[in-house]
């Protein structure tokens, strides 16, 4: 690369930099969709990146999650961490291999991507709902060519979103990723960092946002 070159060139208006640089992002959850997430976050410049995982790679995540056939049996954490660093090795990248802990420190901006109704309400509890720590907060929901984008950047946007955690009885059978594609993981992680973006600029976030691939139907539902 040429010394004059510089790879935030063409985003420069649509990406404060000075913002961005600033912040540690949480990626809570880096399977279909919070992988694509941290990867997107690391090509727009996050300098410091949270990445939270318990499991390991398996022979279905290459295909839905863009993981590679040599990632299998890696801790999710450490491939994604690994793919950062080959896009640009001067990002922080601190891996825990561990489910969300209550008390575990976050970031500025988190990015909730776990697969269950229940995990989601736990920890928007530990630091969404009760932490001004946690300035911006975004949730991927998927189930086959279906996603939810939810975001909460200000009070009116946690008050919505609070009213999005129904019981986990009353959720869907099975994981909401347990049908899963990564071309609708990788929209709706663009449409999670479309939000983050603005409200990087200074703009209004959309709090609830539906994506039907299949009937082509796009919704957006205004926070009360």
């Amino acid at each position: 690369m040429r010394n004059d070159e510089d790879r935030f060139e063409r985003q420069r208006e649509l990406v404060p930099a000075d913002r961005l640089s600033a912040l540690c992002v949480s990626v809570i959850g880096v399977g279909a969709i919070g992988r694509q997430v941290a990867l997107q976050l690391a090509a727009i410049g996050a300098a410091r990146l949270q990445l939270v995982d318990f499991d390991k790679v398996d022979l279905s995540n290459v295909t839905t999650q863009g993981y590679a056939v040599a990632d299998i049996g890696v801790n999710k954490v450490a491939a994604t961490a690994a793919s950062i660093r080959r896009l640009d090795p001067a990002i922080e990248v601190e891996q825990l291999t561990d489910r969300f802990r209550p008390k575990l420190p976050h970031g500025e901006a988190v990015f909730c991507c776990v697969d269950s109704i229940a995990a989601r309400g736990a920890i928007w509890r530990a630091m969404g709902e009760s932490s001004r720590r946690c300035q911006f907060w975004a949730d991927g929901r998927m189930l086959g060519e279906v996603m939810r984008v939810l975001a909460a950047a200000d009070d009116r946007g946690r008050a919505h979103y609070s009213t999005t955690l129904f019981s986990q009885e009353e959720a869907e059978p099975g994981q909401c990723t347990a049908r899963s594609t990564i071309y609708a993981a990788n929209i709706a992680a663009g449409l999670m960092v479309h939000q983050f973006t603005r409200w990087l600029r200074g703009l209004p976030t959309d709090s609830d946002i539906t994506l039907n691939l299949l009937s082509s139907d796009w919704s957006i539902a205004a926070a009360a």
